[in-house]
């Protein structure tokens, strides 16, 4: 199924300006991570191609912004229900470039397509005020308007959902946009796009630029004074560049950085509860998710119990290519990726740390694999606690104080997510509120939701995608001040 989704994509002709899909001089291959060979020739983007889409978005970028929310709800929703329509496909395009088990790319496809039925609900709830200047003598009228053209910049973790959660807000609040989706998995997101022009999304309003050459694209992007927002999710290290480029121009920005979740395990916790979490958490996409649990901080009283047993349901996780519906963990997304993740463990045990569990992985394979892993015995200022991992492992430190566990907590540049589980609800609240993070999940290892703000504190990124922030994300404040005579 799979091979003919893709052929039906014709990414070679993967360039979308303008409502036309187009080729390019050049083409790149899109690997598939369980076997390391291509999957398809994808249409190679250059700076010319994303001046042209910026060109068609400004172009469509009036008369969408006039067009009444209704309309725009409408086409948003209609690409909602061709999103659920095809989850299957969907399902199938996100586990080959992307590597993850079929159950993981299914919960993808489906947590995509809820951007696009939120903003659809967000897109007819308008949003203002009125009212009597204290001075008298004017009335205040408070609206938001569209910030502009919208360079949209994804990443590969999650193809569909990190392009539906920009663009889904983008076009509800009236603004157009350019996507640069990651060139390893460029296909989904030509995917999504096809689906939005089956729902009737005038030509203009989204172009698509996939490419090999990010900086470039990206660079023109933002020296384009026609450019005014720029929503790029990724690493802190690009996001800090993005942001001094975006400055020269004083582009409106949001950026979804990088992180290093805590994952707290009370003295107190539910370790059922906690075990069920920290699966979630921790394995989910293989540990490639920026709010994924980066380290489980345990209480040494129940660290003991808690690891042997995350430890046994490890060992049991069966590792393979997301083709088998059996595999619960695939490969990642390549061999850079399997590199630096064995750099941090093989650090980690060079400093004292044993590992609890592992599964072994088929040696026929191939691929870009590495078993899910628990540590324990690590040291507190290993390079796999203080960096973001990006892949299956979990290290296991200890505390036995409250102010000893912030201290380790906290003691991080990110701030995305945080996990804390404890049956005293107040304590964990406590915990919660005290946590340097965006987003804390009490009792339960996952935080993402369409109507929930997504976002960090620190370097872990600026701004908030989701809820209703995520629209006025995408608008400006407009301020008029009406003269009325005194009475």
């Amino acid at each position: 199924m799979t091979t003919t989704v893709i052929r039906a994509l014709t990414p070679e002709l993967g360039l979308f300006i303008d409502g036309s899909w187009t080729g390019a001089a050049a083409t790149f291959s899109v690997l598939n991570p369980a076997t390391g060979k291509p999957l398809a020739s994808v249409a190679d983007g250059t700076t010319a191609a994303a001046t042209a889409a910026v060109d068609a978005a400004a172009s469509a970028q009036p008369a969408w912004a006039a067009t009444p929310p209704r309309q725009r709800s409408e086409i948003l929703y209609r690409a909602f229900e061709g999103m659920r329509r095809d989850a299957e496909t969907l399902a199938a395009l996100i586990a080959a470039e992307n590597g993850k088990s079929l159950s993981d790319a299914r919960a993808e496809a489906g947590y995509a397509a809820e951007f696009f039925r939120w903003y659809a609900e967000e897109a007819v709830r308008p949003h203002g005020d009125y009212g009597t200047a204290p001075a008298g003598g004017t009335r205040t009228i408070i609206t938001h308007v569209p910030v502009g053209v919208a360079a949209l910049v994804t990443p590969w973790n999650f193809p569909a959902a990190m392009a539906t959660r920009k663009i889904g807000p983008a076009l509800a609040a009236g603004c157009t946009v350019v996507l640069k989706p990651a060139a390893e998995t460029p296909l989904t997101a030509l995917a999504v796009t096809r689906l939005l022009t089956e729902a009737g999304l005038p030509a203009g309003v989204v172009n698509v630029v996939p490419t090999t050459d990010a900086a470039g694209i990206v660079t023109t992007w933002l020296a384009d004074p026609r450019v005014r927002k720029i929503s790029f999710t990724g690493s802190t290290r690009v996001g800090r560049l993005l942001q001094q480029q975006a400055a020269q121009r004083i582009v409106n920005s949001s950026l979804e950085l990088g992180g290093n979740a805590p994952f707290v395990v009370t003295d107190d916790a539910d370790l059922d509860a906690a075990l069920e979490g920290a699966m979630i958490a921790k394995f989910r996409g293989g540990g490639q998710a920026c709010t994924a649990a980066n380290r489980f901080l345990v209480h040494a009283d129940v660290a003991e119990q808690f690891t042997a047993r995350l430890a046994a349901r490890v060992k049991a996780l069966r590792v393979g290519p997301s083709s088998d519906p059996s595999t619960e963990i695939g490969p990642l997304i390549s061999a850079t990726a399997v590199r630096n993740v064995d750099a941090l463990v093989r650090d980690a045990l060079s400093r004292g740390a044993r590992i609890a569990g592992q599964p072994s992985i088929p040696p026929d394979l191939g691929g870009y694999y590495y078993p899910p892993t628990v540590l324990t015995d690590v040291p507190a200022d290993a390079a796999v606690v203080r960096q973001e991992i990006f892949g299956p492992v979990a290290p296991v430190v200890t505390w036995r104080s409250d102010k000893e566990l912030l201290d380790l907590a906290n003691d991080t540049e990110a701030g995305l997510a945080a996990y804390v589980y404890s049956r005293d609800l107040q304590r964990a609240l406590a915990l919660g509120e005290a946590l340097q993070a965006g987003m804390v999940g009490i009792n339960r290892g996952i935080v993402s939701d369409p109507s929930a703000p997504f976002g960090g504190v620190k370097q872990s990124g600026i701004g908030r995608e989701g809820a209703r922030a995520g629209i006025e994300a995408f608008t400006e404040t407009k301020y008029l001040s009406v003269a009325w005579p005194q009475a």
